[in-house]
Parts: structure tokens; C-alpha cells; sequence
């Protein structure tokens, strides 16, 4: 009888330990930013055929702005949004794509390749990933940006 029960008490940690998720185990926690994965949806997200830009005009600019000082990293999280649990994590990008392009077909290769990236670097669940398209890149945007630049600047 002592045996049976045992065995019931094992059998409910071991179950118990399958819920926490590969991110809890008998053997310590591990803990993940949001930041993280912030980061690591802004890559995948970067990595997207037809994705110009993330984030709003403004967030645009000013990040633009901030990679112009000297030593300022790249910052990959701009434009993404993140909701975390310690098992589970929702996610939203907000982006530009490229004339031409079909949103969704982008969208559902931002989806694809955010969930991967995501679950497969923390060992979070990924419920949700939305996305946001707040522009269209157009071809006149990129002549106007180097007219911009080629006029010398007034002292």
C-alpha cells in the first residue's frame, strides 16, 4: 500500500515538473526578460522578406537619431511588444513593409518565424504574435531620403 501511494506522490511531482516547462526544473529556475525576448522577436521579425522597418514614425526617428551618437547600439527591440508569464508569452510587432509586398504573406512570416525563434531560444509558449503595419515603404522615400542627404547642410 505505502509502495502504491509512493509511487501516486512521484508521479504527480513528475507531472507537476512537465507543466513548469523546461525553464523550471528540481535542479534550480531560470528567468527570462522581456527584454529578451523583445530582442529576439525584433530579429526574426528583421529577418522577414518585405519587413522595411519596425515600429511607429516616431519611434522611427527617434531611433535614428539615438544610433547617430558615438558607441549607441543597434536597438533591435523597437517596434515590439511583449507580454510574458513564466510559461507563456504574447507578443506584438509593429512595422513598415515594402511597397509591393503582400501584408499578409509578410505577417504570417513574421508569425512563423517569431514563434520559432522564441520558443526555441527560452522554452517559452508562444500564444499570440500581432501584427501592426503602420506604413508602406515606397520607392519615392528612398529618392527623397538621398536627395536629403546630397544637399549640403547651411551653416
Amino acid at each position: 500500500m505505502a509502495a502504491a501511494g509512493e509511487e501516486q506522490r512521484r508521479n504527480a511531482v513528475d507531472e507537476q515538473r512537465r507543466k513548469a516547462g523546461p525553464l523550471h526544473t528540481d535542479r534550480g529556475d531560470t528567468t527570462i526578460e522581456e527584454t529578451v525576448v523583445q530582442k529576439l522577436a525584433g530579429m526574426a521579425t528583421r529577418e522577414v522578406p518585405g519587413v522595411y522597418a519596425m515600429g511607429s514614425a516616431a519611434r522611427r526617428a527617434f531611433s535614428a537619431m539615438a544610433e547617430r551618437i558615438p558607441g549607441a547600439q543597434t536597438n533591435v527591440s523597437g517596434g515590439v511588444v511583449v507580454e510574458k508569464g513564466e510559461l507563456q508569452t504574447a507578443i506584438g510587432v509593429s512595422i513598415v513593409v515594402d511597397y509591393g509586398t503582400s501584408i499578409v504573406e509578410v505577417s504570417q512570416g513574421i508569425r512563423r518565424n517569431v514563434i520559432q525563434a522564441v520558443e526555441r531560444a527560452t522554452g517559452l509558449e508562444v500564444l499570440e504574435v500581432n501584427v501592426h503595419v503602420t506604413d508602406v515603404h515606397l520607392p519615392e522615400d528612398d529618392r527623397q531620403e538621398a536627395e536629403t542627404r546630397k544637399t549640403p547642410e547651411l551653416q
